[in-house]
């Protein structure tokens, strides 16, 4: 297991924390290779009852997949298989045995964001923050399958909004739209954590898996097809200039192709 993702034991609760808080935590191949491996430890061992995800340092739960590997990206397929990989990981994460419990600090950004929406229950502290500015950014989209996952917690009209203002929602704004299940002060989101995996852990297993997989079942149930919208953004002139724009950390100049 590599060291930017710490998967722990601890009673019945694994711990996996995301470990590269001088990147905020984004994302590598190796790390959702890892967090694939704890799914499956989660799903295998009936003694764990329950799991959470953090992320290292105060600044960032997760900020978005590493911009860096998208560098790779020549062609439309390239992005409908970066999708296919992450649609393999959320639909993991949320089709997870035992309760997942997301603990939040600083950005919660793009796949982050799908990550933390993706687990069962998630707590923040007060300087959280949640969006996907990729319309700023790096000028790609999200798949079909994220896109349903953020419409079913935050509804189409905050969803939208989001997206095409690139708005971030603070951890008050995501409380209000029922994302969040208990928001805390900076110092104070171990013993939250604590107080919500303590509760889980008394209660009957199979009830709850039966619980949270019938409401993914729901989420699922009408699930159209979107490759066509990823193919053709993942391929355009904008995206490539938007990621070099983003690693060279100059602005971006979107011409609708």
């Amino acid at each position: 297991m590599s060291d930017d993702l710490l998967v722990t034991r601890r009673g019945g609760l694994l711990h996996v924390t995301f470990n590269r808080p001088a990147q905020r935590n984004a994302m590598s191949w190796q790390m959702y290779e890892g967090l694939l491996a704890a799914i499956d430890q989660a799903d295998s061992d009936a003694d764990i009852r329950a799991m959470v995800l953090r992320g290292a340092g105060d600044e960032a739960f997760v900020a978005g997949t590493d911009i860096a590997q998208f560098a790779e990206f020549a062609t439309g397929q390239d992005g409908l298989d970066y999708e296919a990989r992450m649609q393999v990981v959320v639909d993991r994460l949320e089709a997870c045995r035992v309760p997942t419990v997301a603990g939040i600090s600083g950005y919660c950004v793009g796949a982050g964001l799908a990550l933390a929406a993706a687990s069962d229950i998630r707590v923040a502290t007060r300087t959280a923050r949640f969006g996907v500015p990729v319309a700023r950014t790096l000028g790609n989209c999200l798949s079909m399958n994220t896109c349903s996952l953020l419409v079913f917690h935050l509804g189409p009209s905050r969803t939208k909004d989001m997206l095409l203002r690139a708005r971030m929602l603070d951890a008050q704004q995501a409380a209000d739209a029922g994302f969040l299940a208990e928001v805390c002060q900076l110092g104070e989101l171990d013993s939250t954590i604590t107080a919500v995996t303590d509760r889980l852990l008394e209660h009957a297993p199979l009830t709850m898996w039966a619980s949270k997989q019938a409401v993914r079942r729901l989420r699922i149930a009408n699930l159209p097809d979107g490759d066509d919208l990823v193919r053709a953004v993942f391929s355009s002139h904008d995206f490539h200039r938007g990621v070099r724009a983003f690693v060279d950390k100059t602005p971006a100049e979107w011409t609708g192709s």
